[in-house]
């Protein structure tokens, strides 16, 4: 489809450099000069239409009703130079009435071509002051926290609420990352970009694509939270520095990490659960098993049990930087005739 589209551009140009000649020597002038004058026309006009093909839809728009208002601003000056009755005032607006119409034509153009990516925040589920009663809160989401991937099931459980933001930066670098040489990152990039696609499709889910930037931030986590600031959101992430900057900000994050801590099922000493017991310890008959969320759990006397699933009783828990490691030994016969009672 998109090769016959470009099909016919092509024709509809050749034919437009041919008509520019004929037309130029028939209305301009039957000779040599008016076929040049023609041709000249017929290039400048497929010159303008290749530059505005260029033009994103959104910009092109955004330029189009800055130069109107532009010109009506010009306008409503002229008009209020005439009703104050000054004639000398009203004859040097005449004078300089083409200038001034370009002026505000220029200003208008340029003032909507840049401010545009800052209409995406005049939208009552974005653009915020204090917040009102029943308004959806927003959550930026972190370019860690998309690569993670964890949020998608954290939204598919409906335990999260509000408006996901992604910032247009965070998009562009995923997207300069997925054509990285480095084929893990390139991996890791194209699975946030699949998350994002994910997000997009959750029901009852509202995720926006904000295109404010902040040019005078090179770093993308200070855009974030300065975005973040200026929208009176949350953030979301996995990353411990940002967490830690935006703690100190004033920013409420949410750490994925420690939501999924958080989480993780508690054991006391003394407790018995089941065990598959999946490959020796460090130590002499260690044996070692792990819970669903990845836990570690040591079982003391556990080499003989290696490949089967056994009661265990938790003896001691050791918390660690790194995560939290349970040591247990066998639950004998004794032992579960004793819990039983």
């Amino acid at each position: 489809m998109k090769e016959v589209i470009k099909l016919i551009i092509w024709i509809v140009r050749i034919i437009a450099v041919l008509a520019g000649p004929l037309i130029g020597y028939y209305q301009v002038s039957r000779t040599t000069q008016g076929l040049m004058i023609g041709l000249l026309c017929s290039f400048i006009v497929i010159l303008a239409e290749i530059i505005i093909h260029r033009i994103p839809l959104d910009t092109l728009i955004a330029a189009i009703l800055g130069t109107i208002l532009g010109l009506v601003g010009a306008k409503l000056l002229d008009y209020t130079v005439y009703l104050m009755d000054n004639p000398r005032i009203y004859e040097l607006m005449k004078d300089y009435s083409l200038l001034i119409k370009v002026v505000f034509a220029y200003l208008g153009l340029v003032i909507a071509v840049q401010k545009k990516s800052e209409l995406d925040l005049l939208d009552r589920d974005i653009f915020r002051r204090p917040q009102k009663k029943g308004q959806q809160e927003l959550i930026v989401l972190d370019t860690s926290a998309i690569i993670d991937g964890r949020i998608a099931d954290i939204t598919s459980t409906k335990f999260l609420s509000g408006v996901l933001v992604i910032p247009r930066f965070i998009l562009e670098e995923l997207q300069t990352l997925a054509d990285s040489g480095d084929a893990f990152k390139r991996n890791r990039a194209r699975r946030g970009l699949d998350i994002i696609a994910q997000l997009q499709k959750e029901e009852g889910l509202n995720v926006k694509i904000v295109d404010k930037d902040y040019p005078e931030l090179h770093d993308a986590d200070a855009k974030l939270l300065q975005m973040a600031k200026e929208l009176t959101a949350k953030v979301i992430t996995t990353d411990f520095n940002l967490n830690k900057v935006g703690v100190l900000q004033g920013i409420t994050v949410l750490n994925i990490n420690d939501l999924s801590n958080a989480l993780k099922p508690v054991y006391l000493p003394g407790e018995t659960m089941p065990i598959f017991v999946v490959k020796e310890g460090k130590e002499h008959n260690q044996g070692v098993g792990y819970l669903d969320d990845g836990t570690m759990v040591v079982v003391e006397e556990g080499r003989k049990l290696l490949g089967k699933r056994h009661d265990v009783i938790v003896t001691s828990i050791l918390q660690t930087s790194s995560g939290r490691m349970i040591f247990t030994k066998p639950l004998s016969d004794t032992d579960n005739g004793h819990h039983a009672k």
